[in-house]
């Protein structure tokens, strides 16, 4: 079965840094493109940040280019997101996703919280 297992989330001061991890099982990791998307309460979610199963592309929401970056390691099954430059409109829970367009599996989140 498929499972996506978020960790990494927590409290954090504005401009601080935190990073984000999902481990992936119950599917070949490597032929499937991965995300993260994140909504605030009261907010509409918003996707993130996408990779390509190789890796070799990114793409990110304008809200966040330039401060996040996503990765992945395919040998351990996990897709990252590092946040730097954080600003207390990031605070949401941040999902994990299986696809890019097509997001067909979600994590169970992760609240990530910025402030003073």
């Amino acid at each position: 079965q498929v499972q996506l297992v978020e960790s990494g989330g927590g409290l954090v001061q504005p401009g601080g840094s935190l990073r984000l991890s999902c481990r992936a099982s119950g599917f070949i990791f490597s032929t499937y493109s991965m995300g993260w998307s994140r909504q605030a309460p009261g907010k509409e979610r918003e996707l993130v940040a996408v990779i390509t199963n190789t890796g070799g592309t990114t793409t990110y929401a304008d809200s966040v280019k330039g401060r996040f970056t996503i990765s992945r390691d395919n040998s351990k099954n996990t897709v990252y997101l590092q946040m730097n430059s954080l600003k207390v409109e990031d605070t949401a829970v941040y999902y994990c996703h299986r696809g890019a367009r097509f997001r067909d599996y979600w994590g169970q989140g992760t609240q990530v919280t910025v402030s003073s």
